[in-house]
């Protein structure tokens, strides 16, 4: 991609100039923010860095390429919220200095088309980043943040190692002395800024405002270094404790390197006249109302969908606080005009049946995606971001997994969702839509995970390098392994590892799969977890091990024709987690199942089960229906029968449905949850049993109404090529997947 570089004239920048070309971007143009009035060095800004601005004019001669400036005309008027959950995304203001950034953006876009994205330094910072993207959403433009979450050690270091000379122009730490560290070069600190990181807690690249640089010379600078002959130093605040002292650059000049070159070379495709390239443009003017008219155009255009519709079918948990609602269309393939219609009636049902509650998207934690056809992939995510959009989630957009599945097998239509509900609005959301070294970026109303009442629900992770963005070759155990790493990236931002913290792992496997690799895939997951445990054991860690349930479903396609797709959900508590009693195994909460049914506990029914259980908090169960199983089951119903003989699935599923819900309801009374703390409940069906999801779900229904249970608890009827607890064979009748937690 052709690349516009947000510069303060800071070592970050620089450095993540340096990584967009390591991944095979080219850097075409400079953009830098500065104070309306020249003479001051230091504005009171929370997005930009200003001191030292009086050289950033020289960059463009440097590097060759042309620098876009603009004076910063706004003040920071859109702050974070002063409640516990922040609104994340930041919204046009007028006034706000962020919309600086908009005008000069827009104006590096309109005289160079070709760029396509924007690099910017932030290593921490969630409020400059958040920016960044909302900036470059507005125009179409990907972000490019390669430093974002990186290890600040680890960073300086390559820094300095890659040539980057900078020099303090600001100091604000206790540690830090204006009159002796203002001034000094980023290589010579380096061991006094590691000895107050272990004495203070300082970050070493001063992402806490600890310091700030200029860079005089870096390999980028191909034309000339900067030589500053005379500075004068200002003492911004005398305190005792942590002074706070900045240097201002009074002379310098530029010390040539040899012949000019200019870093597009010899493109003939440059729409940029050369005579330009290393000029500096001023950028004047104000922010347009362009993306304000086109975000109401895109939300008024799904009021106009019909959605009443005899073919659309809906089910429910019941759950007061948490509950999940799914939307399909019945026999859609006979009527349908295709997938964009079929998901905008269904999308459009949902956001009704949401309003029924007074809720909206707002109020949704996490969607599976479910489609028919993975070719059709863009016209979901086209039809899917014109309902659910970061306006209308103010508080983060949900996180989703996104899976082909044999839909129109059994009769469920060309798409099918799921969304997750909760009648608050206390979600945590990570959504990171620039692309980094950290993990793959969500760019779009999707977000990478969600933290809500101590769950973290975790977006579908597929085995992409996070740079790249392109799947990891190898394979699918290095795609496997790749989604378990950008996993665990997400995990630690909320504290937390899938090694410890795992309540559930589902792993989607591609058919494209070979059948010699699938074994393969469950050892990797095993070795993974437990090498990642061994590291955590290594480094001091004593947290509690959850011992999490693992099914493997095995599905047509995946996004990117990938092999595999990981969806984790984990516990992130906010207690310690020692501190919780575990449940003693006496029931303290009623049975719904019927003696009538015949069911008695025997040792055998363990096989089945899979749990984790959280006491007074989580109960997720994994119940497991193999061949053996179903003939255990229906063995009663044959005594008079030859036992050998097991008639087909069909004829059995109600028995086979009337256990499930007896060894279900047994292991969540036995655990001391009862039916109504049910959040989701779904039965994962193969469609070589040649049954209907429609037929399953009503038999489900009534299976249910024999138990005299009088609340709505509808299941989510999943149709797959295979499923199972064993990816070998992923050959299981059927797979029933419970999911409890307690208020």
């Amino acid at each position: 991609m052709k690349v516009v570089a947000l510069v303060s004239g800071g070592k970050d920048s620089c450095y993540a100039m340096m990584k967009c070309i390591q991944y095979g971007h080219e850097i075409v143009a400079l953009a830098n923010l500065m104070p309306a009035d020249i003479t001051v060095d230091e504005l009171d800004s929370y997005m930009y860095q200003t001191v030292g601005h009086q050289i950033i004019v020289s960059y463009a001669e440097c590097m060759g390429v042309p620098l876009f400036r603009r004076q910063i005309k706004g003040t920071t008027r859109q702050v974070l919220l002063t409640t516990m959950h922040q609104e994340l995304n930041y919204k046009m203001t007028h006034g706000d200095e962020v919309e600086d950034m908009f005008v000069l953006l827009k104006e590096v876009k309109r005289q160079i088309p070709s760029v396509t994205a924007v690099s910017s330094g932030a290593i921490a910072s969630d409020y400059q980043r958040l920016r960044v993207e909302s900036i470059c959403s507005r125009l179409g433009l990907v972000s490019l943040a390669y430093l974002w979450k990186q290890d600040q050690s680890v960073l300086l270091d390559e820094m300095i190692a890659n040539e980057i000379a900078a020099i303090t122009v600001k100091v604000a730490a206790m540690g830090l002395d204006p009159g002796k560290h203002l001034g000094k070069e980023i290589s010579f600190l380096k061991p006094h800024l590691h000895k107050l990181k272990d004495l203070y807690g300082i970050n070493v690249c001063g992402e806490g405002g600890e310091y700030e640089t200029l860079t005089l010379d870096c390999p980028l600078f191909t034309n000339a270094r900067i030589v500053l002959d005379e500075s004068q130093i200002f003492l911004a605040s005398p305190d005792s404790i942590a002074p706070v002292g900045i240097l201002h650059p009074s002379k310098y000049h530029l010390e040539r390197k040899g012949e000019p070159v200019f870093m597009h070379g010899s493109d003939k495709t440059l729409e940029f006249p050369q005579k330009e390239v290393g000029s500096v443009f001023e950028v004047q003017g104000d922010c347009s109302e362009e993306s304000e008219n086109t975000c109401q155009a895109v939300a008024c255009s799904t009021d106009s969908i019909a959605h009443s519709d005899n073919r659309l079918c809906i089910s429910r948990t019941r759950k007061e606080n948490t509950f999940s609602i799914s939307c399909w269309l019945q026999d859609s393939s006979k009527t349908s005009a295709g997938l964009k219609e079929d998901l905008s009636i269904i999308l459009k049902h949902i956001e009704s049946e949401l309003a029924v509650y007074g809720f909206g998207w707002g109020h949704v934690l996490y969607i599976h995606l479910y489609i028919a056809d993975m070719n059709e992939f863009a016209i979901a995510n086209e039809t899917y971001v014109a309902f659910i959009t970061q306006e209308k989630c103010p508080f983060g957009v949900p996180s989703r997994s996104t899976i082909e599945l044999p839909l129109l097998h059994v009769d469920l239509g060309r798409a099918y969702v799921e969304v997750l509900v909760a009648n608050d609005r206390s979600k945590n959301v990570l959504h990171v839509q620039s692309i980094s070294s950290w993990a793959p970026s969500c760019i779009g109303p999707y977000s990478q995970a969600t933290l809500h009442k101590e769950i973290l629900y975790m977006a579908g992770q597929l085995g992409l390098d996070p740079p790249t963005m392109t799947l990891s070759c190898g394979g699918a155990i290095a795609e496997l392994e790749q989604a378990l790493k950008n996993s665990e990236a997400v995990a630690k931002c909320f504290k937390c590892s899938l090694s410890t913290s795992a309540i559930s792992f589902i792993v989607y496997c591609s058919s494209h799969v070979p059948t010699s690799e699938r074994q393969a895939i469950a050892d990797k997951q095993k070795s993974f977890s437990r090498e990642l445990r061994l590291s955590q054991i290594d480094g001091g860690s004593k947290c509690k091990v959850l011992e999490p349930t693992v099914l493997y479903v095995l599905v047509p396609d995946l996004p990117k024709r990938s092999f595999v797709e990981v969806k984790p959900t984990l516990f992130v508590p906010e207690e310690d987690i020692e501190s919780q009693e575990v449940a003693d195994g006496k029931s303290l909460s009623p049975s719904i199942a019927p003696k009538s049914w015949g069911f008695e506990r025997a040792d055998w029914q363990n096989t089945c089960i899979q749990k984790c259980v959280i006491s007074g908090k989580i109960c997720a169960v994994l119940l497991s229906i193999t061949t053996d199983i179903a003939a255990k089951i229906v063995s009663k119903t044959l005594e008079t029968n030859d036992r050998h003989q097991v008639p087909p699935m069909n004829f059995h599923l109600k028995r086979v449905l009337q256990f499930c819900i007896y060894l279900l309801d047994e292991v969540v009374t036995e655990n001391n949850f009862c039916w109504q703390d049910i959040m989701s409940l779904r039965v994962y069906l193969p469609t070589g049993l040649g049954l209907k999801g429609e037929a399953v779900s009503l038999m489900f229904k009534d299976v249910l109404a024999e138990t005299g249970y009088t609340a709505e608890l509808l299941c989510n009827v999943v149709p797959v090529l295979g499923v199972g607890t064993s990816a070998a064979a992923m050959d299981d009748l059927l797979v029933c997947e419970l999911f409890a937690r307690q208020s």
